[in-house]
């Protein structure tokens, strides 16, 4: 079986580079695609609260029987449970719902700025943290300006931020941000939902290799050292995704893909989704 590439968080905790991701995956399948994602050989799960399918990873982990240690597993705290005492009641019941004692990564799914609850959640987070119940703690769609005001208020750095994040979305400058202050990367919609697949360059770059467009977009992320969890519920398609980790790109063709930047997002805007 293919060997997964780990990152190093800034806690010490190891985290698969590419893993599984089950965002818009319906909960009444999703069990039995991600024990399909765990047979081909992933050990990272990302899920979330608002996903609405945290039952059916954590059916699927029950039934693959792997050792807990084994896989890495990812949810997230909805923007309606911020605040201090919601934070650590929304995450028993995310616990409840997965079926675990703990999870190794606990994340703040958006800043939510308007509602500026995110400084007393991150306080849960640290509670959590030193309370073992997840093995780390990081944040989705932070902005620098919000990471810059969990440091103003002197608290821990967050080992990850998950942003929106594909050819057509380089983020340079939280890319160059998460290096400066060794806070992890990771992407989501890494494909933009397909739009990148007929890109030119794209497709010339898969045809030298004699594989396929997704794959290429793949190992661009692992190349350039971001963690990716693509989502798919095809079997073929969640196999060949794990496919990736055995293209190996040229460092022209990682600056070619990177040059398609267009700052063109899929997803809502951070400082305007509250």
């Amino acid at each position: 079986m293919t060997t997964v590439p780990t990152v190093t968080l800034n806690d010490g905790v190891e985290i698969p580079q590419l893993g599984f991701g089950v965002f818009q995956v319906d909960p009444a399948e999703t069990q039995q695609v991600v024990e399909t994602a765990l047979e081909v050989g992933y050990r990272h799960l990302d899920t979330a609260k608002i996903y609405g399918n945290e039952e059916g990873v954590g059916a699927a982990l029950k039934a693959a029987g792997l050792p807990r240690d084994e896989v890495f597993v990812t949810t997230k705290l909805w923007n309606a449970d911020q605040g201090y005492d919601s934070t650590l009641a929304a995450f028993d019941a995310s616990l409840q719902r997965l079926g675990l004692d703990t999870v190794d990564l606990y994340l703040i799914h958006w800043p939510t700025p308007e509602k500026d609850l995110y400084v007393d959640t991150w306080r849960a987070f640290e509670t959590l943290l030193a309370d073992g119940r997840t093995r780390s703690i990081g944040v989705s769609n932070f902005r620098a300006q919000d990471l810059d005001r969990l440091a103003s208020e002197g608290l821990a750095t967050p080992s990850v931020n998950q942003i929106e994040l594909h050819p057509y979305l380089a983020q340079d400058t939280l890319r160059a941000y998460g290096a400066e202050h060794d806070i992890a990367i990771e992407a989501w919609s890494p494909l933009a939902q397909g739009k990148v697949l007929d890109d030119p360059v794209v497709t010339d770059i898969a045809s030298r290799h004699d594989v396929d467009p997704g794959q290429v977009v793949l190992a661009w992320h692992l190349a350039l050292g971001n963690i990716v969890f693509p989502k798919s519920v095809t079997p073929e398609r969640i196999a060949s995704n794990f496919a990736s980790l055995d293209v190996t790109l040229g460092a022209d063709e990682v600056e070619a893909i990177s040059a398609l930047n267009r700052d063109d997002r899929i997803g809502p805007d951070p400082a305007a989704f509250n």
